[in-house]
């Protein structure tokens, strides 16, 4: 499931929980909703919408509560205990605060009350992302350095995996993948500062003994952001990069984990429009 419709369901969650069962908002749901930590998914929430997931909530249920004592004839104690506070002093307060009057002025004057609207998901993003935690596997496969000198590197990744079709290291590779589902990653190692140079590498996931030549690396666990990319190869791997460095990375500046990045390209024409592969960021998933 990707990240936008998780979000929908944890925000239905959120209003089912308001307005119909009035129960307290559990944690622990919205954190198995979300698939990560409950802390992490409030720094994601936050990056994605401008707010706080604390204010957001906050912002329902002092709105809801404003509907309550305009239409009702709830007491204001029923009302501030409905919305999960400790008490109709502390309730006055922070209904003060966010509509500009008290409770009592609100229910006895024809006051206009400040209205915070569900979040409402009208658009998805150009790229489908999703967060997705990963047991430890071994890649094997060919590594060359590359020059990213004035992006020298886009010409040569793909000559790469053209020579390693030609003699004959791809099916070498393929034939090895114990991966599921099958499909080769690209891997991207060490990045030399001063020259200008990364270490890329054409790699299948397999347990089978080291070929002569070849090299290995084993990945830890840990929390990747994948991002899907649809179209013939190299171009939608290339569009995706660009996505990512020049606004996903910006908007969403989590902290990277020690690990290479990878790209993966599912079995398949690879030249076909519906062609699938998806690159993969490590992250750091912050309680």
């Amino acid at each position: 499931m990707e990240w936008n419709e998780k979000l929908q369901k944890i925000l239905d969650y959120i209003e089912n929980h308001l307005q119909r069962t009035e129960e307290p908002i559990d944690k622990e749901e919205i954190s198995k909703i979300a698939g990560c930590s409950f802390g992490f998914f409030q720094k994601i929430f936050s990056y994605m919408n401008g707010i706080s997931f604390a204010e957001y909530v906050r912002s329902r249920k002092l709105t809801l509560a404003g509907y309550d004592l305009k239409s009702t004839d709830r007491k204001v104690v029923d009302i501030s205990y409905k919305y999960g506070y400790d008490s109709p002093t502390s309730f006055t307060k922070a209904f003060q605060q966010f509509h500009g009057v008290s409770p009592a002025e609100a229910r006895a004057h024809d006051i206009t009350l400040r209205v915070y609207p569900k979040m409402q998901l009208y658009t998805k993003q150009q790229y489908s992302w999703k967060l997705e935690k990963k047991s430890s596997f071994r890649l094997i496969g060919k590594s060359i350095k590359v020059s990213c000198k004035d992006n020298a590197h886009y010409i040569k990744i793909p000559e790469f995996w053209n020579e390693c079709q030609r003699n004959g290291v791809y099916s070498q590779l393929i034939s090895m993948d114990d991966g599921n589902p099958k499909g080769l990653f690209g891997l991207f190692g060490a990045y030399d500062e001063q020259a200008k140079t990364i270490e890329y590498a054409i790699m299948a996931v397999s347990e089978r003994e080291l070929p002569r030549g070849f090299d290995e690396i084993v990945i830890p666990d840990v929390t990747w952001v994948i991002f899907d990319c649809n179209g013939p190869v190299p171009q939608a791997i290339h569009h995706g990069w660009k996505y990512l460095n020049e606004e996903w990375l910006i908007k969403y500046p989590f902290q990277h984990a020690k690990c290479p990045e990878l790209e993966w390209y599912s079995a398949g024409n690879s030249f076909d429009k519906n062609y699938f592969s998806q690159i993969w960021i490590p992250i750091v998933e912050e309680e």
